[in-house]
């Protein structure tokens, strides 16, 4: 039976030797990434790497470029590569149909289209109400902005994933490769529902957590994922729930934002410095109660990603102190 191969990852430089690895174990890879005319240039060499990343728009810049080198490398042993992920090719249609003048009036209802614009336009709407919120709202309203965007982001992850599912299982029929690595970022968990679904009785589908070696060492866990994407996922697979616990998700996630590192580092690589961050704020956040990610919130919402960090470790510190 064919093989589908779900590796979840966050895009980062140090992700990229044990992708490596496993992608040249497959025969297919599918990018997690809208197909554009100019990648396959950029693949044989016609196009320089510089140039095309100049005409997209990658989130992390780094990753992006050392990934193009990546898959010149498999292409020239023989593997193939598509980009793949129909959300984000309707949605920079909806995008290039609006800055010609369209408008939302024009999708059909039921349509991809139409249902990627409402998806969307909810995820965006909560997103700029919780950033609203943030700068000087009550605690309470900015926790109830972050589980109301939880619910709206878990809407567009199983839209996004059940897309993608199909047009995978769509390239298994059409295709002959036996083995499938498929791309995704490390929130993506329903798309193994999603795959297993639609490949049943055609291919096996296994998850990879690309770096569970590494963040197993650090923590025990198979994964690094912080309250926000938790919470998150909580909602992709029971819609509508609410307890206490997703307060407590929601509080943390606040203070968790404020303390993670920001830019892309890329010195050091194999000593995993986005991993380790990412963990370091999980476990402080963790030691955290409601009643404390209010009071820290309060104070730290202003301050830069160094102090507010400095800050929690110090109230940490001294809540230690006064326990013994």
């Amino acid at each position: 039976m064919r093989r589908i191969t779900l590796a979840l990852s966050t895009h980062r430089p140090e992700t990229l030797p044990a992708a490596g690895h496993h992608m040249r174990q497959h025969d297919l890879i599918l990018l997690e990434e809208p197909p554009v005319p100019e990648f396959m240039p950029m693949v044989t060499g016609e196009m320089g790497i510089r140039d095309y990343l100049e005409g997209q728009d990658f989130e992390f810049p780094v990753h992006a470029e050392s990934m193009c080198r990546l898959v010149r490398e498999l292409v020239r042993d023989g593997r193939a590569v598509l980009q793949v992920e129909p959300y984000l090719e309707v949605l920079n249609g909806i995008h290039e149909l609006f800055a010609a003048g369209g408008a939302a009036s024009e999708f059909t209802p039921g349509s991809p289209a139409a249902m990627v614009y409402r998806t969307e336009r909810l995820a965006t709407k909560a997103l700029v109400e919780y950033y609203r919120i943030s700068l000087d709202g009550a605690f309470e309203s900015v926790v109830d902005s972050v589980k109301a965007f939880a619910r709206a982001d878990a809407e567009r992850l199983r839209l996004r994933d059940s897309m993608r599912a199909a047009a995978v299982i769509d390239l298994l029929g059409r295709r002959g490769e036996e083995r499938l690595y498929v791309e995704a970022g490390y929130i993506h968990w329903g798309l193994w529902r999603e795959l297993h679904r639609g490949a049943r009785g055609i291919a096996r589908v296994g998850v990879l957590f690309l770096l569970e070696p590494v963040v197993r060492r650090l923590s025990g866990r198979r994964q690094a994922l912080g309250p926000g994407d938790s919470l998150t996922l909580i909602h992709v697979f029971h819609p509508g729930m609410a307890s206490a616990a997703l307060d407590l998700l929601a509080a943390r996630s606040l203070i968790y934002v404020k303390i993670l590192m920001k830019s892309e580092e890329t010195a050091e690589e194999a000593e995993y410095p986005h991993t380790r961050d990412e963990i370091d704020c999980m476990s402080m956040v963790r030691q955290l109660s409601y009643e404390e990610c209010r009071s820290l919130f309060v104070r730290i919402r202003a301050r830069s990603t160094a102090e507010a960090r400095a800050m929690v470790e110090d109230f940490l510190k001294r809540r230690r102190g006064r326990s013994h």
